[in-house]
């Protein structure tokens, strides 16, 4: 191995890493957090689905998607549609499949699928490693999964965005069908332009360059370069992405596993796209919605002022503070996330109408 490739190899492994610092956070109430693990009797993201089922992309790509019922098999009023952020899974939606699961006024179905290059769905090309084509995703779910009756979509930080791509591409499917959207720890634009976001989502960024030209190249050498530096990325993702409490040991876990499974060169190919998002006029397409919009105060990844600026597009959305919440505030605060969408779903719910699959 040359000494060129093993120094390219470290400093695209520690970008990925640092990457992964800089958008990935996960904090919680500690005890509180694990007495609702045992409660529910089931390691934290090992939950079994209803169904599972793989819906193609436009472009090919297989889209890994799970279902999950009322606990009680009524008949759900509304399906209920999560969307994960970058390197993230559908497991970090544990909590709040849990509770909507058990939910009976209304009853609601739950979907939940890993986005492209992400957790069990299928690799993307660069080309299409965008939000648009995220946005051309989802669409590709609900034509699948849930064809027909009101849906409310849940969205966390590129998830969100995700979302706010449809909205852009379609917004006559917020007027017809979408009857609910909450935007959890998200920005609609100008990422780049923070000091922590700036080294990787500026254009032309050298960091991301070097990673993506060895991640291309070399992607066996890469990946030891994370290996090696993976120690020094802990520290990072614990000063910048926690929110203000100690993380609780089993969301650090599924943090880990969630982030493992996304190689640096799917990292590289993403932040792009995240740089150059921008979809504040796209937000029009939500006014037809109930809408939250929620951000944690401690949030380093997308700070709350970005929540704000989202919020202030859309007058009429309810806007919720998260104090002390990081990044990850569906996992650090579970209770209080998972209530606010529970009052969004009730907003909802269609008045003497029941959803039928």
């Amino acid at each position: 191995m040359s000494g060129g490739w093993r120094t390219a190899a470290l400093v695209a492994g520690l970008a990925g890493a640092v990457a992964t610092g800089a958008v990935v956070g996960v904090a919680t109430r500690g005890r509180r957090a694990r007495r609702r693990l045992h409660e529910h009797g089931l390691a934290i993201g090992e939950l079994a689905p209803d169904r599972e089922s793989t819906v193609v992309a436009d472009d090919g790509v297989s889209l890994s998607v799970v279902e999950i019922d009322p606990v009680d098999r009524g008949e759900p009023e509304l399906a209920v549609v999560f969307v994960h952020g970058f390197v993230l899974d559908r497991r970090m939606w544990h909590f709040q499949r849990v509770e909507l699961a058990a939910l009976t006024e209304p009853r609601v179905r739950t979907v939940l699928y890993d986005q492209r290059s992400h957790g069990r769905s299928g690799h993307s090309s660069r080309r299409s490693s965008t939000i648009e084509q995220l946005g051309r995703d989802l669409d590709a779910v609900l034509q699948a999964v849930v064809p027909a009756g009101p849906v409310v979509l849940v969205g966390h930080s590129m998830g969100a965005m995700t979302i706010m791509a449809l909205a852009e591409q379609q917004p006559e499917l917020f007027v017809h069908r979408v009857v609910g959207v909450a935007l959890l720890c998200t920005s609609a634009g100008a990422l780049a332009s923070m000091r922590l976001a700036r080294p990787f989502l500026a254009p032309g960024s050298p960091v991301v360059t070097v990673g993506s030209v060895a991640a291309a190249r070399r992607p066996g050498l890469v990946e030891w370069g994370r290996r090696v530096s993976a120690d020094a990325a802990r520290p990072l993702i614990r000063t910048f992405a926690f929110g203000a409490r100690r993380p609780a040991p089993e969301l650090i876990d599924l943090m880990e596993r969630m982030v493992a499974g996304v190689s640096v060169e799917v990292m590289t190919d993403f932040l792009r796209t995240l740089g150059e998002h921008d979809r504040f006029r796209a937000l029009a397409g939500l006014r037809q919605c109930h809408v939250l919009v929620l951000g944690g105060d401690a949030d380093r990844i997308t700070p709350y002022s970005h929540t704000e600026a989202l919020a202030a597009e859309l007058p009429d959305a309810e806007l919720v503070r998260v104090p002390g919440a990081g990044h990850m505030a569906p996992l650090e605060q579970p209770e209080f996330v998972t209530e606010h969408l529970v009052e969004l779903i009730r907003r909802c719910r269609p008045a003497g109408r029941k959803w039928r699959r």
